[in-house]
């Protein structure tokens, strides 16, 4: 699927805010929600979650950045083949992903529910630019609009295609922030922002998850805030209402703000 102009329009959710300071706390931090967790209802089926849901979220921003970092040859009108080819992404996706976890996604066992959701994803961010190659390679044009946000989102899609029904990704955000009606978020992903994630008691970078049902199957879910960088202003910064470079008004916000979140539903 190649970004259209609806992409442009309909706009997105900042791809670039990170939450964790350090994301190679992944198992510590796995290790305190299980904590958090009453005895009676953690399972190791629902530690094994946590551990896989995190997982996910940290390869999709570990691709995520990757585009981000790239935005200005992407945007290069003179230069045609920028060799962004999808195994060289993967492949700088990769190396992000095991500094921060100290795991490589590749040697995951292929037969084992994680390893076949990661290579779910590989797979995803390998056919999104393999199909996006006459965008991000047109000449004469400045902004392709293959912003890290619609990167995402595309992956996210064809993740979908690959998982089949074993899970969904998603980056949604607070709904005064939506610029993309496919990012709103579900009752479940509301309630969490607005009760968690923007409540003055919340840890901030702080997970939320918990064992539900979706679409009437048992689930479990996660939701991973993320929040505005220096970087993410340019398009979601001041002055609010001021029109950014994908031709959407800006929201006005600032440094340190909860901007977004990767919501991920493994079923059971």
């Amino acid at each position: 699927m190649n970004v259209t102009q609806k992409d442009l329009t309909v706009a997105r959710v900042h791809p670039q805010a990170r939450s964790w300071r350090s994301v190679r706390s992944l198992f510590a931090l796995a290790a305190f929600l299980a904590a958090a967790w009453p005895t009676a209802s953690i399972t190791a089926a629902d530690q094994e979650d946590q551990t896989i849901a995190l997982h996910l979220a940290e390869l999709l921003r570990s691709a995520r950045s990757v585009i981000s970092q790239d935005q200005t040859v992407i945007n290069d009108p003179a230069v045609g083949d920028k060799g962004l080819t999808g195994d060289r992404v993967l492949a700088e996706a990769i190396a992000i992903y095991q500094k921060q976890t100290g795991e490589d996604p590749l040697a995951s066992d292929s037969q084992s529910r994680e390893g076949q959701l990661l290579r779910a994803q590989m797979e995803a961010i390998k056919e999104v630019m393999s199909e996006n190659q006459s965008t991000i390679n047109a000449q004469g044009v400045a902004f392709k609009g293959f912003i890290p946000a619609v990167f995402a989102r595309l992956v996210n899609e064809k993740f979908e295609q690959h998982a089949g029904e074993m899970a969904k990704i998603k980056v949604t955000a607070p709904e005064n922030l939506i610029r993309n009606r496919k990012s709103r978020p579900d009752a479940w992903e509301n309630a969490v922002l607005k009760d968690k994630f923007s409540s003055h008691d919340w840890t901030k970078g702080e997970p939320f998850s918990e064992v539900t049902t979706v679409d009437k199957r048992p689930a479990f879910r996660l939701l991973v805030p993320e929040y505005y960088k220096t970087s993410c202003l340019a398009c979601h910064g001041e002055p609010a209402g001021e029109v950014d470079i994908t031709g959407y008004p800006k929201e006005g916000g600032h440094e340190g703000d909860l901007g977004a979140a990767i919501s991920i539903i493994l079923f059971q």
